[in-house]
């Protein structure tokens, strides 16, 4: 495991891997464990939101469907170029869910260093999707969220990643960047094979 984290800090540099997949499919859990490993930082576009939301008292979380396009880009992009993040590479929880942000997502990206080298899906179904979510309203394991607050807003929420977030991954998969991960394995068997994808991509990199 070690050497494959290696090489993948070696392949990306200060390069960037998004990560997708529908609410509860464990984004932002794989994503903070991917970047502790291979030493870099995270950023999450919801929890982006969340601090923005609070500091210009506005809520957009509380209906569950994705901001619009243009708060986006003012109030997560700016985060790429920001000095404190410039010598790590950057591990993304869902930066442009909406259709059409991608090539926005990808320019400011690769302006500030840190260009997608890849984009992870973490695949469950909707089912399961709200499976977890009974399951953390029971647990109350995730804070009080606006777009927690009932089933009605968090079906909203599936709905949006279905109707605008899925054609991102279609776009990224023309562009052979996308790997598909079965995110109804353990916690542990996703990292793995989180881990295995990007040392499969590092190695053909290299060839």
């Amino acid at each position: 495991m070690e050497e494959k984290i290696d090489k993948i800090k070696e392949w990306l540099g200060t390069g960037s891997v998004n990560i997708f997949g529908l609410p509860m499919s464990g984004k932002d859990t794989q994503g903070v464990k991917l970047a502790e490993a291979i030493g870099g930082k995270f950023l999450s576009s919801g929890m982006i939101i969340r601090v923005m939301e609070k500091e210009k008292g506005e809520n957009y979380s509380e209906t569950g469907e994705l901001i619009p396009t243009n708060v986006f880009y003012e109030w997560v992009l700016p985060y790429f170029e920001r000095a404190d993040l410039f010598e790590y590479p950057l591990v993304l929880s869902s930066i442009g869910r909406w259709h059409g942000e991608e090539k926005q997502v990808m320019s400011v990206a690769a302006g500030a260093g840190h260009d997608i080298k890849a984009v992870i899906a973490l695949n469950i179904s909707e089912e399961e999707a709200k499976r977890r979510f009974d399951e953390a309203k029971v647990l109350n394991d995730r804070g009080d969220r606006d777009d927690d607050k009932d089933i009605e807003t968090f079906e909203t929420r599936l709905r949006e990643y279905r109707e605008k977030t899925l054609p991102v991954l279609q776009y990224y998969k023309v562009l052979g960047l996308l790997t598909i991960i079965d995110g109804e394995q353990s916690r542990e068997e996703v990292f793995n094979e989180l881990v295995e994808k990007l040392y499969e991509k590092a190695l053909k990199s290299g060839a």
